[in-house]
């Protein structure tokens, strides 16, 4: 499959959707998970013990439970998109999270966003917590 360049109103869209991801997991701000995933998105968050499971009921349940061990802070850096369509593309960031007692955490996140009607969602989310590499 050839690779695909999004147009930039697209690329900033995907942008906004990793930001908003930390505003709303930061606040809390259940209600608003429609704004960020796909009805059925798939959540795989097996690196950090937490499963993988699929839709936004699941998601919420999983934060609710997770709210005392959660970062207080979700910062997206390093987006790199590859547009697999025009309604299709894979998402490379990289994640800080900033915990209770000032422990930063780094993650690798590889998503998939689709366009829907409401903009551009992901679909799904694979987190892979970085860790040290080992030299010989």
């Amino acid at each position: 499959m050839d690779v695909q360049t999004l147009p930039a109103i697209d690329q900033l869209a995907i942008h906004t959707l990793l930001g908003a991801y930390g505003h709303v997991i930061d606040e809390r701000a259940w209600d608003q998970l429609h704004t960020l995933f796909t009805h059925d998105v798939i959540y795989d968050m097996t690196d950090f013990g937490l499963g993988r499971i699929q839709g936004i009921a699941a998601i919420r349940a999983l934060w609710i439970e997770q709210i005392p061990n959660h970062p207080l802070a979700h910062h997206a850096t390093n987006i790199v998109i590859t547009a697999e369509s025009n309604d299709r593309a894979r998402v490379l960031s990289k994640g800080l999270g900033v915990g209770h007692h000032g422990r930063v955490g780094s993650v690798v996140y590889r998503d998939v966003v689709h366009r829907e009607r409401a903009g551009w969602l992901i679909a799904e989310r694979v987190g892979q917590l970085r860790r040290p590499l080992v030299t010989t």
